[in-house]
């Protein structure tokens, strides 16, 4: 009796040994700078997103946050170098919708978003805008659509921040509700997309509103209705999408996902870190100024996130005969 009772402490003695030291590694990470790669171009959304959480939390982990733009390909580029890293939580991915629409498009996607990743947490989302160019005279989303169906095929054009992209899987479901069928051009970055909408080289597009208010407020772009549930406290005259169109649908996200294999415990503790970093009123100002909102979420609810968006994407690629 006493022997059984002697394993049974030696077990118990065991496994709290191993979760203090498994607590005791979490605390001591980070151990170097905590790199955070961005798939788009400097003045995105996702690099807003990046660049306001990043200081905040360089300030609780003791070390530099250091971010790299690596635009291209819907933001396929950056989440392939991540995948390939160490993981160990010292690098990271800030993510859209696209780290999971662009996988839909094609059969050689350089990562899987399920197998090669894991979910750290969702910052939360965006407030997108349909703009297009003062030149046209298209004032309203009926206007819009209107000239898109008068266009002869091929002759009407909409922008997005590359194939795959958030902005690009959008605005394919804004078409489908809207019954178009314009000609998508894709680009690098918000930036890019925001001056050839300006110029009036494609019609339209759906950019971040933090990234389009300016020429917003400049009059170079009109502002036709935002893709939020609710209307943008900056823009209080201009209609949401299911205003206008009630069977549209959006997914939209920006979190941190890092590399598979990367242990829970660090997953955990950034996690953590972020929801005291959202809670910050000055952060909450910097978003707010944007119409960018908080929706933190942890790693488990997170990946099941991620997954619904991977079959909603798919069904959408599927039903507009988008995948090649």
């Amino acid at each position: 009796m006493h022997a059984v009772t002697g394993w049974w402490r030696l077990i118990w003695l065991v496994g709290a040994a191993f979760f203090l030291q498994s607590q005791a590694n979490a605390q001591d990470w980070p151990t170097r700078p905590v790199r955070i790669l961005i798939g788009f171009s400097p003045g995105s959304s996702t690099d807003f997103t990046a660049r306001t959480i990043g200081p905040k939390l360089s300030e609780l982990w003791k070390q530099p946050v250091v971010f790299e733009n690596r635009s291209g390909a819907g933001g396929a580029l950056a989440n392939a170098m991540v995948a390939k890293a160490t993981p160990d939580g010292h690098t990271l991915s800030m993510i859209s919708a696209s780290f999971v629409a662009n996988t839909v498009l094609t059969a050689k996607s350089p990562y899987d978003p399920v197998k090669d990743f894991v979910a750290v947490a969702q910052v939360g989302y965006s407030t997108s805008v349909i703009v297009t160019s003062v030149s046209p005279g298209i004032r309203s989303l009926k206007d819009l659509i209107a000239a898109a169906n008068a266009s002869p095929p091929g002759k009407f054009f909409f922008g997005s921040t590359g194939a795959g992209s958030g902005t690009h899987m959008t605005t394919v479901r804004f078409n489908m509700a809207a019954g178009i069928k314009p000609q998508h051009v894709a680009y690098k970055g918000q930036s890019e997309l925001i001056i050839e909408i300006v110029t009036g080289r494609v019609h339209y597009g759906i950019p971040g509103l933090g990234a389009a208010l300016g020429m917003i407020k400049d009059r170079k772009l009109v502002p036709l209705a935002v893709v939020t549930p609710k209307r943008a406290s900056q823009l209080p005259d201009v209609p949401t999408v299911l205003e206008i169109l009630p069977n549209f649908e959006r997914d939209a996200t920006h979190g941190l996902m890092a590399p598979a294999g990367t242990p829970r415990r660090v997953l955990d503790k950034i996690s953590r870190d972020l929801a005291r970093v959202l809670e910050m009123p000055d952060v909450q100002k910097q978003f707010a100024a944007i119409s960018f909102v908080p929706a933190h979420i942890g790693p488990e609810e997170y990946q099941k996130l991620i997954v619904r968006l991977l079959a909603g994407f798919q069904r959408v690629a599927r039903e507009a005969g988008l995948r090649k």
